[in-house]
C-alpha cells in the first residue's frame, strides 16, 4: 500500500458510506484528513478521529447552507489542501419514479445536494488547493449522457450529468492551471444510497478509488474516471 506522508485530503460528506470509507482510506495510507459531517451527532467519522488522533478532523458542513460553506472556508483559511473531495449523493424518495412523477421540490432538493452544492465547495475552497493538488468529486456512470441506453433512475442521472457539465465548466475557467481534477464514477457499491442488492462492496471499491486519485494528482485538468481509473465517456 502506498503511503504518501504529510499530505491532506478534505472529503465533504465523510460521516458514513463510500465518503466514509474513503476517509479511512486515506488515513491508512498516513494522509491528513478532514471529514466533514452534517449534524451534530456522533458517526462513524468521529469514531475514526479517535483512532487517529491528530491525523483525522472532524468539520461541520451541509453542503447545501451558503452560510455554513462560508464559515467552513474561514476556519480552513490557513490550510493547505492537497486533495479536496466531494462526496454528495441523494436520491428522490422512489428513485425509479419518473420525472413526471417528482415533485418540483423532491427534484430541486437533488439537484442542490448533487449538482449545485458540490460546485459552492469547490468555489469556496479551490484556492487552498496548490499546483499539484487535486479538486474532485463524486459523480456516477449513470450521469454518463453517451452510457444512458437503459433510462430509469432519471432524476438521479440528471444531477450527476448537472454535476458533470458544471465541474467541465470550472475546469474551463481554470484552463490555465496546472491542478488535476476527477470526477469519478465508483460503480454499484453496496452503500445506503446504492443498496444490498449492489455488485460490490467498499472493502473491494474504495481502496482503488484513492489509487485512481492518487494517480490521478500528476494528469492536469478534468477526468471522468471510473475506479479502474478507465475514461467514462461524457
Amino acid at each position: 500500500m502506498a503511503v504518501d506522508p504529510e499530505r491532506t485530503v478534505l472529503i465533504a460528506g465523510a460521516s458514513r458510506g463510500l465518503g466514509h470509507a474513503m476517509a479511512e482510506e486515506f488515513a491508512a495510507r498516513a494522509w491528513s484528513v478532514i471529514g466533514t459531517v452534517r449534524g451534530s451527532g456522533r458517526t462513524p467519522l468521529h469514531e475514526l478521529a479517535e483512532r487517529h488522533p491528530g491525523k483525522v478532523r472532524v468539520e461541520t458542513l451541509d453542503i447545501t447552507d451558503a452560510g455554513q460553506i462560508a464559515a467552513l472556508r474561514e476556519r480552513l483559511s490557513d490550510e493547505r489542501l492537497d486533495v479536496l473531495f466531494v462526496n454528495a449523493g441523494t436520491t428522490t424518495h422512489d428513485p425509479l419514479a419518473q420525472v413526471s412523477a417528482v415533485s418540483a421540490e423532491e427534484f430541486t432538493q437533488v439537484m442542490l445536494t448533487n449538482a449545485l452544492s458540490p460546485l459552492r465547495v469547490i468555489e469556496a475552497l479551490h484556492d487552498r488547493v496548490p499546483a499539484n493538488g487535486l479538486i474532485g468529486a463524486m459523480s456516477s456512470g449513470q450521469g454518463s449522457i453517451a452510457d444512458n441506453e437503459k433510462g430509469s433512475r432519471e432524476v438521479y442521472r440528471a444531477s450527476k450529468a448537472a454535476l458533470n457539465m458544471l465541474m467541465k465548466s470550472f475546469a474551463a475557467r481554470e484552463a490555465e492551471s496546472p491542478r488535476a481534477m476527477a470526477l469519478l464514477a465508483p460503480g454499484w457499491i453496496r452503500t445506503d444510497l446504492g443498496g444490498s442488492d449492489a455488485p460490490f462492496t467498499m472493502e473491494e471499491a474504495v481502496p482503488k478509488l484513492v489509487d485512481v486519485l492518487i494517480a490521478k494528482r500528476t494528469r492536469p485538468g478534468l477526468e471522468y474516471l471510473d475506479r479502474f481509473g478507465r475514461t467514462v465517456p461524457w
